[in-house]
């Protein structure tokens, strides 16, 4: 399975755990936007925006982490768009909050895990063996 891994410069150490076990599993990261820092041109922005859309293009999964930040929410748009397979992790409640949630994720084609990110590997794992 190829995936991509969308949240927020916060998240960036769950980011990589998720990443690193999937890697770990023998599924292929499309783009780690976790090797960057923060942008700091317009140049730089337009490069990293360009490989991050190929990398959710190429994706079979795409898994979105919240607190998910301004760029992960228009993955998630292209992901829908383009019929990926979504995977959106709330470590709590917060997807349920209704002051806090948006309305694309509560599309039918999201699969929603609440959950720590130990539980979301195992939940993806578990999902890719039984497609085999």
């Amino acid at each position: 399975m190829k995936f991509y891994v969308a949240s927020s410069f916060k998240n960036i150490d769950n980011v990589r755990y998720i990443s690193e076990q999937l890697k770990a599993e023998g599924h292929i990261h499309t783009y780690d936007w976790t090797k960057h820092n923060r942008a700091s041109s317009f140049e730089e922005l337009k490069e990293i925006g360009l490989k991050e859309k190929e990398a959710v293009m190429e994706s079979d999964v795409v898994i979105v982490l919240l607190p998910a930040g301004k760029g992960s929410h228009i993955e998630l748009g292209i992901a829908l768009g383009m019929n990926k397979e979504i995977i959106l992790h709330s470590p709590g409640e917060e997807v349920n909050d209704i002051s806090e949630t948006s309305t694309f994720y509560h599309l039918e084609e999201v699969k929603k895990f609440l959950g720590d990110k130990e539980g979301l590997v195992d939940f993806i794992v578990e999902k890719e063996t039984r497609k085999k």
